[in-house]
């Protein structure tokens, strides 16, 4: 595969206000999560501003701890039009985080009342060769909707 950035464009009947009010609060994140992966929030914070960290309890079943902790810098903040994030980990053990160049972007357009299009990225183009030795693009499967792990709930938006 050539093509870095993988995008998924969808209609959600809600406003784009709402549907940004879902995607700032982490604690929806394991009810809109297309990968199987997120599980919960470790911080109980919304997100509020670009630069903020906000981390994430995971579970990939190929990670060699099974359970795992990210932390996620926010790079883009404009409401209710465009939030993005880039997934960093703690290598060292020592609380810095170190980033592996990939991004979750959506940016939301208005297409009618209370109908918002959402549009997903996500963009590998920045990873660079360490992360490559040990990941491919994309390391997850994108070609249909996965079903919520057992626990998780639909958010349903009105």
């Amino acid at each position: 595969m050539t093509e870095e950035v993988l995008r998924a464009t969808t209609t959600i009947k809600a406003s784009t206000e709402n549907v940004f009010a879902v995607l700032a609060d982490p604690a929806k994140h394991a009810a809109i999560d297309g990968t199987g992966w997120v599980c919960k929030p470790v911080d109980g914070d919304p997100l509020t501003r670009s630069g903020q960290i906000f981390r994430m309890g995971m579970f990939h079943k190929n990670h060699p701890d099974g359970n795992y902790e990210i932390g996620n810098r926010v790079e883009s903040f404009d409401p209710p039009r465009a939030i993005s994030w880039q997934p960093g980990y703690d290598a060292t053990g020592s609380g810095e985080l170190q980033f592996g160049g990939w991004i979750w972007r959506y940016d939301l357009t208005p297409a009618g009342p209370d109908e918002t299009k959402v549009t997903l990225s996500y963009d590998w183009s920045a990873v660079g060769p360490e992360a490559r030795k040990d990941i491919s693009f994309p390391p997850f499967e994108f070609s249909r909707p996965r079903p919520p792990r057992p626990g998780c709930h639909y958010i349903f938006l009105t």
